[in-house]
C-alpha cells in the first residue's frame, strides 16, 4: 500500500523532482455548477477545491511547480457538462478535473474524458452501475450508502412501509430500481413501496407529502428513502414541518442532504431525520478538527463542511501522492500509481483506491440537530465500494479490475470483458 503525507501540515513540503519533464504551473480544472439548481451544493466544493490548491502551494507545490486551479462554470446545464469538459482537457490543457454532482452530469463529461484521455474525480455518491478508466470515484456507490440506510430502516426503526422519492435522473431512478429489488428480496410487498420522482427545482410537495402519509394509515410504520437533489429538498422539508410530520412519525433518509443543503432550513422542525453519508462534520477525529478549523479560518464561522468536500479531500490528496510518486501528471502514469493508494479519512480510519475506481470507506447514519449538524448514530469500518451491484440480475456478475485485466466490466461467467446498454 503506498504512503500519505498530511494535508495541513504547512511545515511539511511535498515537492518533489519530476521524473520526466513537467510543464508548470500544474493545472487543476474545477467542474462545479456554480449557477443554477445545483449552486446550492455545488459552490462549496469550488471553494473546497480552491483551498486544496492553496495549502498545496503553500506546502511547497507539486513537482517543483506551482498548482493553479482553473475554474469554469457548467451552470446546472447537464450538456454544458461535456462542453467545459473539453474546455478544461484542450483549451486549458488541465492535468485533472474535479467535479460533477448530478450522475447526468458526469454522463455528459463521461465520453469527452473518454475520448481525450483526460482523468476525473467524482466526490458524490452515486447509483454505481458505471466504471470508466477516466474516474476515479470517490463518493459512495449504492453499498456504501443506499443499502446500510435501508437495512437500519428495517433493523432499527421497523420501517414496514417505503416511499422512495427522487429527482427524475439517471441516480435516483437506477439507486431506487436497486432499492426496489433490494426491499423485495428482505420481503417487503411490491405494494408496500411507493416510487415517485420530480423534476429538478420542483417546489410543490403537498400532494406528494399527503401520498406518504397516506400510506401510514393501515398503522404500519413508513419510511422515506430521499434521493431529493438541489434546491427542490428546500421544498420537501418545508412541506413536511408545514404538515407537522416528525422523525417519530414517518423518519426521512437522504442521500443528497447534508450540512450545506441544512444551512438554509430552520431545522428546528427535521430533528431526527436522518442522513446517509461517509462524512459528517461533527466526527470527533482530530484530522476532522484541523479540516473545519481551516475552512471556517478560510470561508467564515457560518460555513460547513460536508461529505463531498471530504471526498474531494481524499482524491486530491491521493492525485498528489500519485503524482508524486509517479514523477509526473501524465494521466496514464497517474492512473496506475493510484492503485492502492492510502488517505486518512476524516472520521478515523483509512481511505483506499480500489482497482474497480473506488475507495474503502465508512459508512454513517446521522441525525439531524437543531443547529443543522448531524448527531452520528452509527458507524462502520470500511466497506469497499462496488461498482456493479448484487442486487440486479445482469450487474451481479459484473466486476471491475482495471490494473488486473483492463476492464471496468469484467463478465464473471463468460470471463470477457463487455459492454452493456444502459436503461437510463
Amino acid at each position: 500500500m503506498k504512503t500519505y503525507l498530511p494535508l495541513l501540515c504547512t511545515t511539511l513540503s511535498i515537492a518533489a523532482a519530476p521524473a520526466f519533464a513537467q510543464d508548470c504551473p500544474v493545472k487543476v480544472g474545477v467542474l462545479h455548477s456554480l449557477s443554477g439548481t445545483m449552486a446550492i451544493s455545488e459552490t462549496t466544493l469550488k471553494d473546497t477545491v480552491e483551498m486544496l490548491v492553496d495549502i498545496q502551494n503553500e506546502n511547497g507545490g507539486l513537482l517543483g511547480c506551482e498548482v493553479e486551479a482553473v475554474v469554469v462554470d457548467p451552470a446546472s446545464d447537464w450538456p454544458l457538462f461535456a462542453e467545459k469538459a473539453r474546455e478544461l482537457l484542450t483549451v486549458e490543457e488541465v492535468d485533472v478535473i474535479f467535479g460533477s454532482w448530478t450522475s447526468v452530469s458526469r454522463k455528459s463529461a463521461l465520453p469527452v474524458l473518454e475520448e481525450l484521455n483526460g482523468l476525473m474525480f467524482y466526490p458524490v455518491q452515486y447509483e454505481g452501475e458505471e466504471s470508466s478508466k477516466n474516474v476515479f470515484y470517490t463518493g459512495a456507490a449504492p453499498n456504501q450508502q443506499a443499502i446500510p440506510a435501508v437495512d437500519y430502516f428495517l433493523e432499527e426503526l421497523g420501517v414496514e412501509r417505503f416511499a422512495l422519492l427522487g429527482t427524475d435522473y439517471v441516480y435516483p431512478r437506477t439507486t431506487n430500481n436497486i432499492l426496489e429489488a433490494y426491499l423485495k428480496s428482505k420481503g417487503v410487498a411490491e405494494e408496500d413501496i411507493f416510487v415517485n420522482y420530480t423534476p429538478f427545482g420542483h417546489s410543490d410537495w403537498a400532494t406528494i407529502v399527503g401520498d406518504v402519509v397516506e400510506m401510514s394509515e393501515d398503522g404500519r410504520q413508513v419510511g422515506v428513502i430521499s434521493t431529493i437533489n438541489g434546491d427542490a429538498n428546500i421544498g420537501f422539508y418545508k412541506e413536511l414541518a408545514a404538515a407537522e410530520i416528525s422523525a417519530d412519525d414517518i423518519p426521512v433518509v437522504a442521500f443528497s442532504v447534508g450540512e450545506e443543503e441544512l444551512s438554509g432550513l430552520d431545522t428546528s422542525n427535521l430533528v431526527g431525520h436522518l442522513a446517509a453519508w461517509n462524512y459528517f462534520q461533527s466526527a470527533e477525529t482530530e484530522a476532522n478538527e484541523d479540516f473545519v478549523a481551516a475552512w471556517k479560518a478560510r470561508m467564515g464561522e457560518d460555513r460547513v463542511t460536508n461529505d463531498p468536500m471530504e471526498a474531494h479531500y481524499i482524491g486530491f490528496n491521493m492525485w498528489v501522492n500519485a503524482v508524486t510518486e509517479a514523477g509526473t501528471t501524465d494521466v496514464d502514469a497517474v492512473r496506475e500509481a493510484m492503485y492502492g493508494q492510502e488517505f486518512p479519512n476524516l472520521t478515523g480510519g483509512t481511505a483506499v483506491m480500489l482497482p474497480n475506481h473506488h475507495l474503502a470507506k465508512p459508512v454513517l447514519i446521522g441525525e439531524i440537530t437543531e443547529d443543522g449538524q448531524f448527531d452520528i448514530i452509527s458507524q462502520t469500518s470500511e466497506v469497499p465500494g462496488d461498482a456493479w451491484t448484487d442486487h440486479l440480475v445482469e450487474s451481479a456478475k459484473l466486476i471491475s479490475d482495471w490494473p488486473g485485466k483492463g476492464c471496468g466490466m469484467w463478465n464473471t461467467e463468460t470471463e470477457s470483458c463487455v459492454q452493456i446498454q444502459s436503461n437510463y
